[in-house]
Order: C-alpha cells, then sequence, then structure tokens
C-alpha cells in the first residue's frame, strides 16, 4: 500500500488511466471485430469499408500509448490482406 503523499497520489492515477485506457482498448477492438465480422460474411465492400473506419481508431490507440506501432501496422497489415483475398 502507498504511504507517502506522492504515491497514494500517482496510485489514484493510475487507476483513472487504467480505466481510460480500458475503454479505448475496448472501443477498438470493437472496430476490428467488425472488420472481422464483415470478412467471415464475404461481403468485400462491406470489409473494406469496416477497415477504413477502423484504421484511425487504431492509429489513434497508438498515439495514445495503448497498442505498439508495430502490433497496429501488423494488424492493418494482415487484414487488409484477408479483405483483399475476398473474391
Amino acid at each position: 500500500m502507498a504511504n507517502t503523499p506522492q504515491a497514494k497520489k500517482r496510485a489514484r492515477q493510475n487507476e483513472r488511466r487504467a480505466a481510460v485506457n480500458k475503454a479505448r482498448r475496448t472501443n477498438i477492438r470493437t472496430f476490428l471485430r467488425r472488420v472481422e465480422e464483415a470478412i467471415a460474411s464475404g461481403d468485400q465492400t462491406a470489409a473494406a469499408e469496416a477497415l477504413k473506419v477502423a484504421q484511425p481508431k487504431l492509429m489513434r490507440g497508438v498515439t495514445k500509448g495503448i497498442f505498439h506501432k508495430n502490433t497496429v501496422a501488423r494488424k492493418v497489415s494482415r487484414l487488409n490482406a484477408r479483405v483483399k483475398a475476398i473474391a
């Protein structure tokens, strides 16, 4: 348990940041799920639109420090390849 006032404040801040980050991560995963569902349905236009909407959300997660840059780049690349493979 935090004993100093500074440590107590950091604990409070960490709690708040964790809640914000969790909400952001959940939101981003929702957009990823929509892309996955569109790919599974086999509708290329819907999948492309969903990816187009999800991509900026993922990049914003990088700037906010929720995801690593390379992780998002890999996810976007793989999703893009899967969307293009729908024929």
